[in-house]
């Protein structure tokens, strides 16, 4: 690794890192999208097929994103703008990869009265997110962190209204993983091949959160909805 920079700076991956950083998001585009065919193809309404369009949108978009701004910073950092603008897509796609997290479980369970406000403040939360990144890209790197955090955890308090509980377990399982995973991704310079390990994290907290969809609200089939 490098030394690690002040605040205010990137840090400035080795090549080994680079390569790392790459490869531990682009492994799981393709499942990403297979997952999100495999959803859509159970759906047995509109309901299901808009929630599996969603998520599998907002999953592979994740790690598709991630991998191209990777593969920029890597590849062509003398391109300033060209880079800037990938990392910017990267940013922004956090905040509709948690929105479109959220969705099946607000669309496709019975939840209490906040439910119906919820599934489209999500959205609204992700447009006002990406718009901040848009316009004040990394000029404070810590309240952006918060605006992730805070957005993947306002929603999980309307989750656990849920009639049904099944799910809940790996739902907070994974949220167990993103955040144990921040303190890598604050931790480059410091510790080897930091950012990979965050991916890794990443892609484990999204593996437990598609298969509690996959299991409890695809494969079980449809369940009341009295709350759409």
């Amino acid at each position: 690794m490098n030394c690690r920079v002040p605040a205010n700076k990137r840090y400035q991956p080795t090549e080994y890192e680079h390569a790392a950083n790459c490869a531990t998001h682009a492994i799981w585009i393709l499942p990403s999208m297979v997952g999100g065919s495999v959803l859509y193809f159970l759906s047995v309404d509109k309901w299901h097929r808009v929630a599996a369009l969603l998520y599998g949108s907002g999953l592979t978009g994740l790690f598709l994103t991630s991998t191209l701004f990777h593969t920029a910073a890597w590849k062509i950092s003398h391109l300033r703008k060209v880079e800037e603008r990938f990392h910017k897509c990267d940013r922004m796609a956090i905040y509709f990869f948690i929105a479109a997290s959220y969705s099946p479980w607000l669309m496709l369970r019975e939840l209490g009265p906040w439910t119906y406000h919820m599934r489209w403040l999500i959205w609204v939360m992700a447009c006002v997110g990406s718009t901040y990144v848009f316009f004040f890209h990394e000029r404070n790197k810590l309240g952006e962190l918060l605006g992730y955090v805070t957005m993947g955890a306002v929603p999980a308090l309307v989750i656990l209204s849920m009639v049904d509980r099944a799910g809940v377990c790996e739902l907070a399982l994974g949220g167990v993983f993103y955040a144990v995973g921040v303190a890598f991704f604050k931790s480059d310079g410091l510790v080897p091949f930091a950012h990979a390990i965050w991916h890794l994290f990443v892609a484990v907290g999204a593996g437990i959160h598609y298969y509690a969809i996959w299991r409890y609200l695809y494969l079980a089939g449809p369940q009341p909805q009295t709350s759409r």
